[in-house]
């Protein structure tokens, strides 16, 4: 019975193809900006809500999108602007996002949404739902949250890993791929 509802090889799948598209690595200079301006990352927090998020898209994703008249393009455009001005913060080290200091959200946004939980990741999970089986799925977005985690509670160990400098510079280079994928989701998602 089992063995008929989940399959190892599309729960590798579709928790490869997520890790990829969460790229929680990639953020992890974001992560540690983030930290230092809010003070703390509350990890639970962060992943609870990023796997809420998830999980809600999947079942009613599309028929939220459509009941706003939202189409796929448009909320994927949204999602390359914050990405955007994202990257512009960490290459110009100036912040664009103020928050009202007595507010700590940081862990909600851009933390859930949309750094973890973005446009990517929803149109990903509308596309595994029709691509593999819905427990699998799930057994995917479990795993990637778990490994989400695990980063966002280790950001003050690899922010003294890396050091002052290096997490400078890895902010740096990270900004720019984070240009560099915003403007591919413009590109892809502008009508021609």
């Amino acid at each position: 019975m089992l063995q008929e509802l989940f399959s190892f090889k599309e729960i590798a799948s579709v928790t490869l193809i997520l890790f990829a598209v969460i790229d929680i690595l990639g953020s992890i200079p974001i992560i540690i900006d983030l930290r230092k301006r809010e003070g703390k990352i509350e990890s639970e927090k962060a992943t609870i809500i990023s796997g809420v998020l998830m999980i809600v898209f999947l079942f009613v994703g599309d028929g939220i999108l459509k009941l706003f008249g939202i189409d796929f393009e448009s909320f994927a455009m949204a999602g390359a602007i914050i990405i955007f001005l994202i990257g512009l913060e960490m290459i110009l080290g100036k912040d664009l996002f103020h928050s009202d200091p007595e507010v700590k959200s940081g862990s909600i946004v851009p933390l859930a949404f949309p750094l973890i939980v973005g446009a990517g990741t929803m149109t990903t999970l509308l596309s595994l739902r029709a691509a593999y089986s819905l427990p699998n799925v799930l057994v995917g977005i479990v795993l990637n949250l778990m490994f989400v985690y695990i980063v966002l509670k280790s950001s003050a160990w690899l922010e003294r890993k890396l050091g002052k400098a290096g997490a400078n510079v890895l902010r740096k280079v990270f900004g720019v791929i984070l240009l560099a994928i915003a403007i591919k989701l413009f590109k892809t998602n502008l009508p021609i």
